[in-house]
């Protein structure tokens, strides 16, 4: 039979964002979409991620329209959840920011240098969840 998805309202897409580190980036390139995970805060209602400015990710995605995910699934329970975020990833240029972000942000758990921040300000919003995780 199995349980029918209910929509999460606006606040609880944000408190669920809030509540994590780890999501999702996605975007398409001449070569097809990609999806990188991302260790990641919220600050000021934008998703804002880390990453190396000569990576993949620092190149492709600046600039670019992107979904960015966060979820939770327990398989076993048939109960879960995801958020998902719209909007143009943006490279933080302001030294300032850049600063406070240094404190905020958590580091990333890959290797290597991340100086580079990227900031999705978010132009749509959903999420859903199934079973009783609500």
């Amino acid at each position: 039979m199995g349980t029918s998805f209910v929509t999460l309202s606006t606040q609880e897409c944000r408190d669920r964002l809030a509540a994590t580190t780890v999501g999702r980036v996605a975007f398409c390139t001449s070569q097809g979409p990609r999806i990188y995970p991302v260790n990641f805060g919220v600050v000021d209602g934008s998703v804002v991620f880390r990453t190396a400015p000569y990576s993949d990710l620092g190149t492709l995605v600046v600039g670019a329209q992107v979904a960015f995910e966060v979820d939770e699934l327990r398989p076993d329970e048939e109960v879960g959840w995801s958020v998902v975020v719209q909007g143009r990833a943006i490279r933080v240029e302001d030294s300032g920011e850049m600063t406070q972000l240094r404190r905020t942000i958590p580091e990333p758990w890959a290797s290597g240098q991340r100086g580079m921040f990227v900031r999705v300000d978010p132009t749509r919003m959903s999420g859903r969840s199934v079973g009783s995780g609500r």
